[in-house]
């Protein structure tokens, strides 16, 4: 019988695989995208500072359609378009151990198609 929350030990450990392969620079840092069950979180991280440049959420005032695929596509055009006003033009994608496929796919999808490079 598995455990309860052995998806997300999976999960865990699929992204700290992934972490060992990408890393942010000043010139081109990484976007990381964080998945709830209500809500998406993306965030642009420069890892050589350890610090967020940018961050946007499904959980914010303005954002009506929580984490669904519609919010996914709202927040990653939200990220992509804060980042443009930051002078970041290009990102390395961290789907943060997820599957690129349903929220996640949106979010990169829309954040590429509002002027992001990965």
């Amino acid at each position: 019988m598995a455990r309860r929350d052995s998806k997300n030990i999976i999960r865990l450990r699929v992204h700290k695989r992934i972490r060992s392969r990408v890393s942010g620079t000043q010139e081109r840092p990484r976007l990381a995208v964080f998945r709830s069950v209500k809500h998406i979180y993306a965030q642009v991280i420069d890892d050589t500072k350890g610090h967020t440049v940018v961050a946007a959420g499904s959980t914010e005032k303005d954002s009506k359609n929580g984490g669904n695929v519609i919010g996914a596509k709202e927040i990653g055009k939200l990220v992509a378009e804060r980042a443009k006003d930051k002078g970041i033009k290009a990102v390395v994608f961290d789907r943060g151990g997820y599957q690129y496929h349903g929220r996640v796919k949106a979010l990169a999808e829309a954040a590429r198609e509002a002027g992001l490079e990965f």
